[in-house]
């Protein structure tokens, strides 16, 4: 059998979720031959730039399948929000694996929550998506771009440089900070957040068949009505958009949720059907809220953004 190479970012949160993978693939076969290899990608290496200024076409997974497809790895690990919602071509996600929580968390000195911080209080965060709901539930907050590893932004709040910050609650699991969090928030989450997602080569049979017996359908159908969402509103990291689903009972509800970049104009609908539908499903909620006036927000936010080019 030949030696499978793993390709992955070298943060601690992507070197955990990479080991993680190839721990369940040597629990199918423990013959297997793994190789890790880390690939440094255009998002770690502007780590100072706000991610809507640099832009978030495969910001975090350029680099790694470019290896992928010329051969000099076998399959990728990635977070699954990370992933465009339109797959480069000769690729394909062999596996969603089951979705850790998929919430936003609020870490803050003295354990304070979300109400309780003092007006004015410096609050960071990369998304604007966190942005617009946290100015939606508290105009008074000075929001501050945090980027870096979840290491360093905790670090951030721990020298007192910041009142709080949020992460998503996957990251901060699997790396062991459940202690520092503060509140779990009620919002919208970032479409495939707490997911983690395996590429392959969409010829290569081999890897997609042991990769497959990892794929958690649940998560899968209720990403692929996220993605559908996220697609239909041509969305990224420059515009407010979030989306979370669950799967019960293969009956899937998606809640999505629209913004203006300061959380004045909040557009927020849910909806259910069958799982199996999940991409129609995700559409429609889409279209729902671009009927209810969410279409003018975004098309404002992208004429808004040609202006600032």
């Amino acid at each position: 059998m030949r030696k499978i190479r793993v390709g992955t970012r070298g943060s601690r949160l992507a070197i955990w979720q990479t080991d993680f993978v190839i721990n369940k693939l040597l629990e199918l076969d423990d013959r297997l031959e793994i190789e890790k290899v880390i690939i440094k990608t255009t998002g770690d290496k502007f780590l100072d730039v706000a991610l809507s200024r640099i832009g978030d076409k495969g910001l975090f997974i350029k680099e790694i399948e470019k290896e992928l497809l010329d051969g000099s790895i076998d399959m990728a690990v990635h977070s699954m929000k990370d992933m465009p919602t339109r797959i480069t071509e000769g690729l394909a996600i062999g596996a969603v694996l089951p979705r850790e929580n998929s919430k936003d968390v609020l870490l803050s000195r003295d354990n304070r929550k979300l109400a309780e911080l003092p007006v004015g209080a410096a609050v960071g965060t990369s998304s604007l998506r966190r942005k617009a709901q946290l100015l939606a539930l508290r105009p008074d907050l000075n929001i501050v771009d945090l980027r870096g590893n979840i290491d360093t932004r905790i670090r951030r709040l721990q020298n007192g440089e910041l009142d709080a910050i949020v992460l998503a609650a996957a990251g901060v699991i699997r790396l062991g900070y459940e202690e520092l969090v503060a509140e779990d928030l009620e919002i919208i989450p970032a479409v495939g957040q707490g997911a983690i997602a395996v590429e392959i080569r969409d010829d290569d049979t081999d890897i997609r068949e042991l990769v497959e017996k990892l794929d958690d359908r649940s998560t899968r159908l209720a990403i692929a009505g996220e993605r559908a969402f996220l697609a239909a509103l041509e969305g990224g990291c420059q515009i407010p958009i979030g989306c979370g689903g669950s799967v019960r009972d293969d009956f899937l509800t998606l809640e999505g949720l629209v913004s203006d970049l300061e959380g004045k104009q909040v557009f927020r609908s849910r909806l259910s059907g069958p799982a199996a539908e999940a991409e129609d499903l995700g559409r429609k909620l889409a279209l729902e809220l671009v009927s209810r006036g969410a279409g003018a927000v975004l098309e404002q936010i992208r004429i808004q953004e040609m202006g600032d080019e």
